[in-house]
């Protein structure tokens, strides 16, 4: 199953902005039930990074909102393409002007 770009969500969220919030929240629960058993025994986690709380959304989450320093290492993707067309308002030029930590900076 894939997560990321899942047609079965990604119609769903067609249909609550169609109006259609029955379909959609119908749409949603086949997704989450799919979800739910195909990852019942499976490693979910897209974050590639060691960390003890890998795979542990709830607690992993509840982390990254109190602090607020940085989001969790899953959302990066989704946030950073977000950027990216908003940053091609401006050419891109905010590149020049960003310097990542030495720790962003590791290939994977």
């Amino acid at each position: 199953m894939m997560i990321e770009k899942n047609q079965k969500e990604l119609d769903a969220m067609e249909q609550f902005h169609k109006g259609n919030r029955q379909e959609g929240l119908r749409l949603q629960e086949e997704f989450a039930a799919a979800f739910r058993e195909e990852y019942k025994n499976k490693d979910h986690c897209s974050c590639k990074k060691a960390c003890r709380y890998h795979g542990n959304c709830k607690e992993c989450v509840a982390i990254h909102r109190a602090h607020q320093e940085h989001v969790p290492n899953c959302m990066r993707p989704i946030i950073n393409a977000k950027i990216k067309l908003l940053s091609e308002l401006t050419e891109h030029t905010i590149a020049y002007e960003i310097e990542p930590p030495k720790e962003v900076l590791r290939k994977e």
